[in-house]
């Protein structure tokens, strides 16, 4: 089992901060380095899977849900941890078939989101993934999402959340896992 302190400090050494970029005043989060340390990867996937089991370690969710892009990176290697189904959260026009649908603002602009119109089967518990949580646009979207498929959103974990945007403020009462908090 990894540690709070040991996945902290492989976000420290593995995420490196790109200023001005996608836009001036913007800090990106560049979680390439860490995709590409093995031992970092594993230890944040394992780290993130944890919030969607129960104190015994049994799975408590039925699929995970990556937001795009890097949140179905990190997602789909949580829901083989987990032994549940992984379904991604895509932009317009990325996915076949009928698809919900959500446009929401972000911190540097406006999106849309889709899911599979059958991607969850009504009452499904999901465990939503992202890297990193700043305004909640993206979660609150793709949790109203899970919502037009009949599933519940029971949880976010993320790598890192910008606690001082409040973002986790938009989800109600999802809970939200985040590795490192800034």
């Amino acid at each position: 089992m990894t540690g709070a302190t040991e996945v902290g400090e492989v976000l420290e050494r593995l995420v490196r901060d790109v200023p001005d970029f996608p836009e001036p005043g913007i800090v990106f989060k560049d979680i390439t380095p860490l995709l590409a340390d093995p031992a970092g990867l594993a230890a944040v996937v394992t780290a993130l899977a944890a919030a969607g089991r129960d104190l015994t370690g049994a799975p408590v969710v039925d699929k995970v849900a990556g937001m795009e892009a890097r949140g179905f990176i990190l997602a789909a290697p949580v829901a083989l941890s987990l032994g549940v189904g992984f379904v991604p959260v895509r932009k317009p026009g990325k996915l076949p078939g009928e698809t919900h649908a959500i446009s929401y603002a972000l911190e540097y602009g406006e999106a849309t989101l889709e899911v599979a119109h059958d991607a969850f089967a009504p009452g499904d518990r999901v465990l939503l993934i992202d890297d990193v949580l700043a305004t909640g646009g993206t979660a609150v979207a793709t949790a109203d999402l899970v919502r037009r498929c009949g599933a519940e959103p029971v949880g976010l974990a993320v790598l890192m959340e910008l606690g001082f945007l409040d973002g986790r403020a938009g989800l109600g009462e999802v809970p939200v896992t985040a590795l490192s908090v800034a």
